[in-house]
Protein backbone atom coordinates (compact mmCIF):
# COMPACT_ATOMS: atom_id res chain seq x y z
CA UNK A 1 0.00 0.00 0.00
CA UNK A 2 1.20 3.50 -0.78
CA UNK A 3 0.45 6.45 1.47
CA UNK A 4 0.32 10.08 0.34
CA UNK A 5 1.12 13.10 2.48
CA UNK A 6 -1.88 15.42 2.36
CA UNK A 7 0.39 18.42 3.03
CA UNK A 8 3.05 18.05 0.35
CA UNK A 9 2.13 15.12 -1.88
CA UNK A 10 5.09 12.91 -1.00
CA UNK A 11 4.46 9.18 -1.14
CA UNK A 12 5.82 6.32 0.94
CA UNK A 13 5.02 2.71 1.70
CA UNK A 14 5.42 3.43 5.43
CA UNK A 15 2.90 5.98 6.77
CA UNK A 16 5.31 6.95 9.57
CA UNK A 17 7.59 8.58 6.98
CA UNK A 18 4.94 11.23 6.23
CA UNK A 19 3.71 14.09 8.40
CA UNK A 20 0.05 13.82 7.30
CA UNK A 21 -0.43 10.40 5.67
CA UNK A 22 -3.52 9.16 3.90
CA UNK A 23 -4.11 5.99 1.95
CA UNK A 24 -6.77 7.77 -0.11
CA UNK A 25 -5.89 8.73 -3.66
CA UNK A 26 -4.80 12.35 -3.76
CA UNK A 27 -7.26 14.12 -6.04
CA UNK A 28 -7.12 17.70 -4.81
CA UNK A 29 -4.70 20.49 -5.45
CA UNK A 30 -1.94 21.95 -3.32
CA UNK A 31 -3.16 25.52 -3.74
CA UNK A 32 -3.08 27.25 -0.37
CA UNK A 33 -0.43 24.88 1.06
CA UNK A 34 2.04 27.17 2.80
CA UNK A 35 5.64 26.26 3.57
CA UNK A 36 4.81 25.75 7.25
CA UNK A 37 2.47 22.88 6.26
CA UNK A 38 5.10 21.05 4.16
CA UNK A 39 7.36 18.52 5.87
CA UNK A 40 10.66 20.30 6.56
CA UNK A 41 12.71 17.65 4.74
CA UNK A 42 10.40 17.87 1.69
CA UNK A 43 10.38 21.66 1.20
CA UNK A 44 13.47 21.45 -1.02
CA UNK A 45 11.67 19.02 -3.38
CA UNK A 46 8.84 21.47 -4.01
CA UNK A 47 9.50 22.63 -7.56
CA UNK A 48 6.42 24.74 -8.25
CA UNK A 49 4.66 27.60 -6.51
CA UNK A 50 1.15 28.79 -7.34
CA UNK A 51 1.28 32.41 -8.51
CA UNK A 52 -2.31 32.86 -7.32
CA UNK A 53 -1.97 31.77 -3.68
CA UNK A 54 1.64 30.71 -3.01
CA UNK A 55 0.87 27.00 -2.60
CA UNK A 56 3.78 24.59 -3.13
CA UNK A 57 3.88 21.31 -5.04
CA UNK A 58 6.43 18.89 -6.47
CA UNK A 59 4.30 18.72 -9.67
CA UNK A 60 2.79 21.55 -11.74
CA UNK A 61 -0.50 19.74 -12.30
CA UNK A 62 -1.43 20.09 -8.61
CA UNK A 63 -1.55 23.91 -8.79
CA UNK A 64 -3.96 26.20 -10.61
CA UNK A 65 -1.30 28.75 -11.68
CA UNK A 66 2.08 26.97 -11.35
CA UNK A 67 5.47 28.61 -11.74
CA UNK A 68 8.76 26.68 -11.56
CA UNK A 69 10.84 27.87 -8.60
CA UNK A 70 14.06 25.87 -9.07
Amino acid sequence: MTFTCLNCGSTATNARELCNPSNDELVGTFCGTSTDKVCEEKVSSMEYRCDACGGLSPDAEHLCNPRKIH
